[in-house]
């Protein structure tokens, strides 16, 4: 058999591998159009900021080693421009001498990733500073850059996870750092609860925010930024971090199926909708694991999965694909941001409405030992299952392995109803003797079981606007969060002591906060007969 696999970045060289561990005879071909196989493409960053010392350290393997060790014929600077599904052949494009020619296959896998995408922007063709990144030769061209420029100041446009990465690692580097983000917040998908303290974070550290800002003009070749909030940045290096779109113009002409946005859609089998033709990585969209849902699968992690699964299937085995979850982590300075599943702003855009969530800030490991730390950790919840939908989660210790631990809840069907039974290890430096992932289940439960409690504010009547009484619980110095203005603010430890403020001839609401604190003080209201809600916003 002759398999012919399209890309070598991350989910074709894991395919090309396994196939050949499985079968000593297949006859494996790997195309690349670039000039690096097998990098670590979430390393460029760190190798940008001297983190990763050897830029050799980013390449796992070169077309030499798998020729050697595996017997698997890769060519570089290749590109296919053809697939004839009827034929079964496909042409391919040297790049380095032009010369074309064809080969035949008996299956074709596309794992040929997605690139960035740049808005259309006036004055941007005229930029000699500007680059994006997303392979080995794009993080040569920086690091040339600033070796022969000695730049002081760099713009990110682009304020997802990959643009703050970029950004701590130039400051490092010693530059001075800007980022010009389009939506409210940074990190999106991330919720406001957990973009708030991150961005907190980011100006902690002296990075130069602008949220809610579009480039509407680039001028004196890139050196001055001209933004929708009237501000003009003065910059010696621009980086565009604002997307990628997937790299499937082979699809059409072969009469492969895409979605609206141009993913190749794939069943649980990773095929298309042509025999033979096979599709993995960031070029798909498969189905989520979680809704079920058509979902981009945007992670090289789940890229190698299902390179690693598909070999086996093409071999014969009895495998199917079970949809893509979506698990991050990112590093913020001394902060870690990580997420599993769906946030509020993913659920809304698949247009799923149905969920509730609950955000905790217990600490990290016991508040006895030194250096505890407050853990911000939200969960995203089926109200009539419990299924977990999706976790997210920012602080300074065991984040990832919280948030790790609630992807495996998710695989293994888990529901909120089934977290507070987790055993998960103890001791004082690592963790609490109820794990925070206990009290989140803790809180979902007792959220659902008072599921009156909670009241959306659009559904407030618009009497109780004007008559009820909205009281905020947090403490001294804490600014009101939330849209509506409270009548009074007491702190929770002292609420009891305080009940007297609390007028007993009119309808209590507790204005918006995350956290456990408006529970509580809900419970003591209603244990003295108050009669109250907590607004959700």
């Amino acid at each position: 058999m002759k398999i012919i696999i399209i890309g070598a970045v991350a989910g074709g060289p894991s395919l090309a591998t396994r196939l050949r561990r499985l079968d000593e005879d297949v006859d494996i071909i790997m195309f690349e159009r670039g000039q690096h196989i097998s990098f670590a493409s979430c390393g460029l960053p760190y190798y940008l900021g001297h983190v990763i010392k050897e830029r050799d350290s980013l390449i796992e393997r070169t077309p030499e080693v798998l020729k050697e060790k595996n017997n698997i014929d890769v060519r570089i600077q290749t590109e296919v421009t053809a697939i004839d599904p009827e034929q079964k052949i496909m042409t391919a494009t040297n790049l380095v001498d032009g010369s074309t020619y064809t080969e035949s296959y008996d299956k074709l896998i596309l794992a040929t990733g997605a690139r960035p995408t740049v808005p259309k922007i006036n004055g941007l063709t005229d930029a000699t500073n500007l680059f994006t990144i997303r392979n080995v030769t794009d993080a040569d061209k920086i690091s040339d850059f600033i070796e022969t420029n000695h730049p002081h100041h760099v713009t990110i446009v682009g304020g997802g996870t990959a643009g703050i990465e970029l950004a701590e690692n130039f400051q490092l580097r010693g530059l001075t750092v800007s980022i010009v983000e389009r939506s409210e917040h940074v990190a999106a998908p991330f919720d406001p609860e957990i973009t708030e303290i991150l961005e907190k974070q980011l100006i902690k550290h002296k990075i130069d925010l602008h949220t809610n800002a579009n480039v509407d003009k680039i001028t004196e070749q890139g050196k001055s930024i001209h933004l929708s909030s009237g501000e003009t940045l003065k910059t010696d290096m621009l980086i565009f971090v604002t997307g990628v779109v997937p790299n499937s113009e082979l699809a059409p002409a072969a009469k492969i199926t895409l979605a609206p946005d141009k993913h190749i859609i794939v069943d649980e089998h990773l095929q298309t909708n042509v025999a033979d033709i096979y599709a993995i990585g960031d070029v798909i969209e498969t189905t989520s694991y979680i809704t079920g849902l058509p979902i981009q699968s945007v992670l090289s992690s789940a890229a190698n999965r299902q390179g690693h699964l598909l070999a086996d299937a093409l071999l014969g085995a009895d495998l199917t694909y079970r949809g893509f979850i979506g698990a991050g982590v990112a590093q913020v300075f001394d902060m870690t941001v990580s997420y599993t599943g769906y946030t509020e702003q993913t659920l809304e855009a698949a247009g799923v409405m149905n969920y509730q969530s609950i955000f905790i800030t217990p600490f990290d490991h016991a508040y006895f030992y030194p250096n505890a730390k407050r853990l911000n950790l939200k969960v995203t919840y089926h109200p009539s299952t419990g299924a977990i939908l999706g976790a997210q989660a920012i602080g300074h210790s065991g984040v990832d392995k919280r948030i790790g631990e609630l992807s495996v809840a998710i695989t293994g069907n888990l529901t909120v109803h089934d977290l507070p039974d987790l055993e998960l290890p103890y001791s004082p430096p690592y963790s609490t003797t109820r794990d925070p992932l206990n009290t989140a289940g803790y809180v979902a439960i007792n959220q659902l079981n008072q599921a009156d409690l909670m009241v959306p504010l659009k559904e407030i009547p618009a009497d109780d606007l004007k008559s009820a009484f909205f009281l905020a619980i947090h403490e001294d110095g804490k600014t009101n969060t939330g849209s509506i203005t409270p009548n009074l603010s007491i702190p929770l430890n002292d609420l009891r002591d305080r009940l007297a403020e609390v007028p007993t001839n009119k309808k209590i609401y507790i204005t918006h906060r995350p956290g456990l604190n408006n529970y509580t003080a809900a419970r003591i209201l209603a244990g003295h007969k108050y009669e109250v809600s907590i607004v959700e916003e």
